[in-house]
């Protein structure tokens, strides 16, 4: 794996993710994020408030990787994760001279408050496998040149889809971000073991502790912007 290195701060990280019942177990379903199509299927929005919206693995998971976990994962607000559950994380770097921390607000700062800001994307199902790749493994942040970087994205996820956007949520489906984002999303998706993801949330530098809602999908092209791949 190949090492990322950013003339940005990393200064925030997000688990995003909204409810989606299907017939055996909860899953979580990702935001309008380009995610490839041949490895996701869309389902449609039922109340903008970023539940039962966006796209979902559609790929196979062992009996064994499906396997419900009985403890409670990131679940301080809303549903707890579940195994076959499937999340966006986004790496959030900043221009602004910042240290990590909670929310999109750490990537802000008085002298900076509309500062460049890229997004890292990586599209990952949840999995009852201890084998399966750690999630604070994947969210590790360590320094590089005086700048906090997340040195295990991965590099063998294909190559990243690029586009211009905004940052994300359900409080922006009626009212546009005031914030400008470069998005970079990996097409494919990655295996997660889902305990490794609970530990993390009970303990992280961004004090995330739960799975975020995502704003409905933008189908307007008035609204998209060219992408890139």
């Amino acid at each position: 794996m190949k090492t990322i290195n950013m003339n940005k701060s990393l200064v925030a990280l997000a688990i995003t993710a909204v409810v989606l019942c299907s017939t055996s177990v909860n899953a979580k379903s990702v935001g309008d994020d380009v995610i490839a199509k041949h490895r996701a299927a869309l389902e449609v929005n039922t109340d903008g408030k970023g539940t039962n919206t966006g796209f979902v693995y559609d790929g196979k998971l062992s009996s064994a990787q499906m396997k419900p976990v009985k403890a409670k994962m990131c679940g301080a607000k809303g549903d707890p994760l579940q195994s076959g559950d499937t999340l966006e994380v986004h790496f959030v770097y900043s221009s602004a001279q910042v240290q990590p921390g909670p929310t999109l607000g750490a990537c802000l700062a008085e002298s900076t408050m509309n500062p460049g800001l890229r997004v890292e994307g990586q599209v990952i199902v949840l999995a009852n496998d201890t084998s399966a790749m750690n999630f604070s493994e994947l969210a590790k942040v360590s320094q590089a040149n005086g700048y906090h970087q997340a040195p295990n994205i991965p590099t063998d996820m294909g190559v990243p889809v690029e586009y211009l956007g905004s940052t994300t949520g359900p409080s922006y489906n009626e009212t546009a971000s005031p914030l400008q984002v470069s998005w970079s999303v990996r097409p494919q998706v990655a295996v997660v073991d889902i305990n490794s993801v609970g530990e993390w949330c009970e303990d992280n530098v961004f004090d995330e502790d739960h799975a975020h809602g995502v704003r409905n999908l933008v189908k307007n092209p008035k609204l998209l912007s060219p992408i890139s791949k």
